[in-house]
């Protein structure tokens, strides 16, 4: 057996450091437990916000972040006058209709507080609308009295271009669809006083930046031999976006083609004639629709429905209107062009709300 002989005073010694030693674990311990919930928490926190890679763009709020719903929109032959001097013509379109000021609803009387979002669509616009409405705009350009023909990928603009004295010009070039909604027109030929001048550059020294100025036209760039067309610039509201396919010369007309819509139109031709719109919030008018259940449809046979942004409520007040039984609204609206000249018979009288043995007028119950 082992006898531990202690000193006098050693017990007390051995508590003082048995006590510290307690002590100092207890810290390390606190320590260690306080770093790993701290380590936990930052984890978790990481897992539950993720640090953005992106930012959406300032000028533009997507629908699905605006709205707990985007308003999906379809149309059929569908006439879009945009402004008094400009038409799109729509054989097919599905896609969105996209707010552009994130406390703004969509409005049918502001066509810039929305713009299409375009998944599938044929879209065309007049060449002789988009002279007119390039001459209206080209103020400070030197190139005037514009106008456009070709076919297919070929285009041809005719000018006068204002170089120390007028001089009339021609352009020849190709179409071709570029990404951002954008048109390239390729240019191969300039031709000055019916002399053609290849390589475009001649003994006037006339090159294609010569023709467009970029504080003339808005939307418009010169790149060496290539005219680029940002169609959501050039064009009026409401704007079109989408991944453009492809755009030609079908003349009349300047056709773009928005995702895989061309097989669309061969099987939606005999359908009537409309624009429909369904789901988020938009305005018209004085009313507020929300979770949009609207359909508009042409009563007549015209081979399209010519809708007028600037005067769609007087298209409203002589067509007539029929709720589902979901609630949505089913509108019946006659053409811009079949609209009645005697406004007269659109008001009712106190007469009639104090006499209920006066029938109704004629325009109240459709016939």
């Amino acid at each position: 057996m082992v006898v531990f002989q202690l000193e006098p005073g050693g017990l007390a010694a051995r508590t003082r450091l048995v006590r510290a030693s307690v002590a100092v674990l207890i810290s390390i311990v606190t320590v260690l437990a306080v770093l790993l919930v701290w380590h936990s928490y930052s984890a978790n926190s990481n897992k539950a916000a993720p640090i953005a890679t992106s930012e959406p763009s300032a000028g533009v709020l997507s629908a699905a972040s605006a709205d707990s719903e985007a308003t999906a929109v379809s149309a059929h032959n569908l006439l879009l006058r945009k402004g008094p001097e400009f038409r799109v013509y729509i054989p097919w379109l599905r896609g969105r209709m996209v707010r552009t000021h994130r406390n703004v609803n969509p409005n049918f009387d502001e066509p810039d507080s929305f713009f299409l979002d375009v998944d599938a669509g044929v879209v065309h616009a007049n060449i002789g609308d988009i002279s007119h409405f390039l001459n209206a705009n080209v103020a400070k350009s030197p190139l005037k009295n514009i106008s456009l023909s070709g076919d297919g990928e070929q285009i041809k603009l005719r000018g006068t271009l204002h170089k120390i004295i007028p001089i009339p010009v021609e352009l020849t070039g190709t179409l071709a669809a570029v990404p951002e909604n954008r048109i390239q027109i390729h240019v191969t030929k300039i031709d000055v006083l019916k002399i053609p001048f290849q390589g475009l550059l001649g003994g006037l020294h006339i090159k294609v930046a010569d023709l467009f100025d970029p504080r003339g036209i808005p939307g418009i760039q010169v790149s060496e031999n290539d005219v680029v067309i940002d169609t959501q610039e050039v064009l009026p509201a409401p704007h079109i976006h989408g991944r453009l396919t492809k755009a030609q010369i079908v003349n009349p007309d300047l056709e773009e083609i928005y995702g895989n819509a061309e097989s669309a139109v061969t099987v939606a031709e005999e359908w009537r004639n409309f624009l429909q719109f369904r789901g988020g919030t938009i305005d018209f008018g004085k009313l507020t629709m929300h979770h949009v259940d609207l359909m508009m449809i042409d009563i007549s046979k015209d081979p399209w429905f010519d809708l007028d942004l600037v005067h769609y409520q007087d298209q409203l007040v002589y067509g007539y209107t029929l709720m589902t039984a979901e609630a949505g609204l089913l509108i019946f609206m006659p053409d811009v062009e079949e609209l009645p000249q005697n406004r007269s018979n659109q008001s009712i009288s106190l007469e009639w709300l104090k006499n209920r043995n006066i029938p109704p007028p004629p325009e109240v119950v459709p016939t």
